[in-house]
């Protein structure tokens, strides 16, 4: 399973065990992307809105494997909502990485994250816009795929409408304890490749008791159960960890849980409460990044 890769509808193959890069500074980005290389990860995750940007496309150009060996994605701002200023910001993400192209392009949300939660504005003709340029950018071959994160279903119906190349990719929260299995379906349905960020709940796993008696079960650590079940839910999963210890151990993964376990762990009570990451807004806070 960690060595496996999907493949989205136009021919793209994608690795399912990705390392995220969210909340690890500019600085520390390129030294961490090479310990990630060197761990095994070639999926690397990053993003606009993460400010890192440069120093993960330092770290892929310096990483001693060959470029077209990595998998990289970035994501348009969710603050981007023309097609001029996402076409811009594409190029200068490109600019940024010094990077030929970028593997994945998602548009990170399709509301500003300061009205996340908070209004009922879904921006459905300026999402359209972005996708265009998306769209665009696919054409000149500075992407070689495109989706879109923290999509709903309406979200996607809208853009659909439109949308000459189909989503690609919804990247979404999922993690034990909050599985959105309705809209995992309808994606599936649409031929849409799910991935799953924060498999671990920003940590908020690893003071469940529930987990770690499952993760105690099959001898694995809270990390590795969580991330092993996003993978068998058929979820590309982008565990973030700077540590090169941990990064190590988010990869071994590879055992099964049982069926009867995997829906004990589909219908675990729903983590509510985030602790010091509550306040991001996929999470239900009410203050943006940044």
């Amino acid at each position: 399973m960690i060595d496996r890769t999907v493949t989205l509808p136009n021919g793209v193959e994608v690795p399912m065990l990705a390392w995220g890069t969210w909340f690890i500074k500019d600085g520390r980005a390129a030294e961490a992307v090479r310990q990630a290389v060197a761990a095994g990860y070639r999926h690397i995750d990053t993003a606009q809105g993460y400010r890192n940007e440069r120093g993960v496309g330092e770290g892929i150009r310096t990483c001693g494997v060959p470029r077209e060996q990595l998998f990289v994605t970035s994501k348009v701002a969710a603050e981007h909502k023309s097609y001029e200023a996402a076409a811009a910001s594409i190029d200068q993400s490109l600019a940024l990485m010094e990077l030929d192209y970028l593997d994945l392009m998602l548009i990170h949300s399709p509301q500003p994250w300061t009205e996340v939660n908070q209004s009922d504005n879904r921006y459905v003709e300026e999402n359209r816009q972005v996708w265009r340029a998306l769209e665009d950018a696919l054409a000149a071959g500075k992407v070689r795929a495109v989706g879109i994160s923290n999509f709903l279903q309406g979200d996607i119906d809208s853009l659909w409408q439109t949308a000459a190349v189909k989503p690609m990719v919804n990247q979404i929260l999922c993690h034990i304890g909050n599985t959105p299995l309705e809209l995992m379906a309808y994606c599936r349905e649409k031929g849409i490749v799910l991935e799953a960020y924060s498999p671990i709940a920003h940590g908020e796993a690893l003071k469940n008791r529930q987990i770690a008696e499952m993760a105690a079960k099959y001898g694995v650590t809270v990390p590795q159960l969580c991330i092993r079940y996003d993978l068998q839910l058929g979820m590309i999963v982008i565990p973030k960890a700077e540590n090169p210890d941990h990064m190590k151990a988010n990869k071994a993964v590879d055992f099964v849980i049982s069926d009867d376990d995997m829906e004990t762990l589909k219908n675990m009570e729903r983590i509510k409460d985030y602790g010091e990451f509550s306040y991001i807004p996929v999470f239900g806070g009410r203050k943006p990044r940044g």
